[in-house]
């Protein structure tokens, strides 16, 4: 379940960060779309934490330093707020390009955030 859910996070995280791109090389300025797209990430990162505090309970333990694990949940958590607040004061082109890499990274700490979890020991 864990792995199915980062796998969706990743598409939703890839498409907002390309939309967000898209649309900053386009000349706009953070709209709806781009800003909706980054809070889609942002909930689907919330129910990422309740899953990663609940699965134990399931005897789904992870495998990787848990103090790296929720490092990159707390950074996923922070980067799509701060990069939308930030959009929404500066109001250019470039903050929409800024929408869609916060997006981006977020992506890649979801991937990290999965190896962690699922990686097993020897």
């Amino acid at each position: 379940m864990i792995e199915w859910f980062t796998w969706v996070q990743l598409a939703v995280a890839g498409a907002a960060g390309l939309v967000c791109l898209v649309l900053g090389f386009a000349g706009r300025v953070p709209n709806d779309l781009a800003n909706g797209a980054l809070v889609l990430v942002e909930l689907l990162l919330v129910v990422q934490l309740v899953v990663a505090i609940v699965a134990p309970a399931f005897g789904n333990e992870a495998t990787g330093s848990l103090l790296e694990f929720y490092t990159y949940l707390v950074g996923a958590l922070l980067l799509p707020p701060a990069a939308i607040v930030w959009g929404l004061l500066e109001r250019s082109r470039w903050s929409t390009v800024v929408l869609g890499v916060a997006a981006l990274a977020v992506g890649v700490m979801v991937y990290r955030m999965l190896q962690i979890w699922t990686v097993q020991q020897a």
